[in-house]
């Protein structure tokens, strides 16, 4: 398939990549001396998982890793995002060691090198240590110091090889997911859940950097946030003040007091609670000076005003109502949304932003052993198209990360949406390089 852009146009230097997390794929959920996740706990609890499944399998990659990054490079993928497992390093979230753990990485690291694949590494994608979610996880400060640990260790073992981190994914996803909703792991609800991990998390994001940048001097660290551009459903005053409350808690509440502008008080004064848990000096404890910012765009928001929705006021209007094309698991498709949030976020005082996730899930099908996944081939090449009008525009844009290299545990979907270039048969754990993995290897290749 051709596309109206090449490559070369986006330069030399801009990083191609795919992304992946722990969970998702590793499985040996205790092998090894592993501690338990969140994420383990979570799915053993009543019917939680769409499919009823889990990720004590996953992908294999724990066994299989050698022959998935072998992929990446057949594939012409020169960058490859995969996270640390917090409680295989430290079962017990702090102190005790697990070497085993720290040698499957090396192994992981040694095998992308030996491929000419460069590791980008996530201190953290949501796997929570079990153990430190019985002391309160995110909601308790002392994480502070037990983050910082984690980070010390990692960037110690790794550093040497590992030249490319990034210290958290999503924190916005895990704390309002998590802590608020009770959607995610660990499964808890309210505000005062939610304001203190969202505080603790902002807190460990910059000292995660500060310990990588100490450790791994020549380091270059970044950060994820989820982004959704957010407009308002019309132009009634009422709806485009609840975009503007929306905007400012899907998109304002990490990236902000990341750069030493504080919370987005003004737009959501139920953050004033926040202040009971913020300490003297904090507002400095929470900048950091990133190299890069990972921007994960999956869908935009339209916004309208909700006097039912506590706190926020607002309310997104469903994907389904936009008379717009969904992805299998009902998101919207509209390529221009990733451009809108890339300029936005251009107008903060950062260095670069890489995108660091983006994809679709579709329902696809082997047919005489193939997949032609032609709707994920258009999405791609829509939504890279959006990302080369954003550089062109002037957006320091330095990277674009595919989400994801193969079929995975999807969360709450389980293993129903399927983001892979790659498919998995999750029973026989066998691959097929889809279409769209076609696709890229020739792009990439150019």
């Amino acid at each position: 398939m051709s596309t109206y852009y090449t490559r070369k146009e986006f330069g030399d230097d801009f990083q191609w990549g795919v992304a992946a997390s722990s969970y998702q794929i590793e499985g040996a959920h205790d092998a090894d001396g592993k501690g338990m996740s969140i994420w383990d706990h979570f799915t053993q609890k009543g019917k939680r998982i769409k499919d009823g499944s889990n990720g004590d399998v996953a992908c294999d990659f724990y066994n299989q890793y050698a022959e998935d990054i072998s992929i990446i490079n057949e594939l012409n993928i020169p960058n490859f995002r995969f996270s640390l497992s917090w409680p295989r390093i430290l079962p017990d979230g702090t102190g005790r060691i697990n070497e085993t753990g720290i040698d499957f990485y090396q192994r992981v690291i040694d095998s992308c090198l030996e491929r000419g694949v460069t590791p980008w590494l996530t201190l953290y994608h949501w796997d929570l240590p079990l153990e430190l979610e019985k002391k309160g996880g995110w909601t308790n400060r002392d994480i502070h110091y037990w983050f910082a640990e984690y980070a010390d260790i990692c960037s110690r073992r790794f550093g040497d090889r590992v030249k490319n981190w990034f210290v958290m994914n999503e924190p916005f996803s895990f704390t309002a997911l998590g802590y608020l909703v009770g959607y995610f792991a660990p499964g808890r609800y309210g505000i005062h859940n939610f304001l203190p991990a969202v505080h603790h998390s902002n807190l460990c994001q910059a000292e995660g950097g500060r310990i990588i940048r100490r450790n791994v001097p020549d380091a270059n660290i970044g950060t994820t946030f989820s982004c959704s551009h957010v407009r308002p459903v019309n132009d009634h005053p009422a709806n485009i003040r609840a975009a503007k409350r929306v905007d400012a808690l899907f998109n304002r509440l990490y990236i902000e007091p990341l750069l030493g502008m504080n919370y987005p008080l003004m737009e959501l004064p139920v953050l004033e609670r926040i202040e009971k848990y913020i300490h003297p000096y904090d507002k400095e404890l929470m900048k950091f000076d990133f190299d890069f910012i990972g921007l994960q765009n999956y869908y935009s928001l339209t916004a309208r005003s909700s006097m039912l929705m506590p706190y926020l006021k607002a309310f997104y209007v469903p994907f389904r109502k936009l008379n717009r094309p969904l992805t299998a698991n009902g998101w919207e498709v509209y390529p221009a949304g990733i451009y809108h949030i890339l300029k936005q976020f251009s107008q903060y005082p950062i260095k670069q932003i890489i995108v660091s996730e983006n994809g679709a899930a579709f329902r696809d099908k082997i047919v005489n052993g193939k997949v032609h996944d032609t709707r994920r081939t258009k999405y791609l090449q829509d939504y890279i198209g959006q990302v080369l009008r954003a550089k062109r525009e002037g957006v320091n844009v330095g990277g674009y990360f595919i989400w994801t290299l193969m079929d995975n545990f999807e969360w709450r979907d389980g293993f129903n949406s399927r983001f892979g270039l790659v498919h998995v048969d999750f029973k026989q754990q066998t691959r097929i390089i889809k279409d769209s993995g076609l696709w890229v290897k020739e792009f990439l290749g150019e």
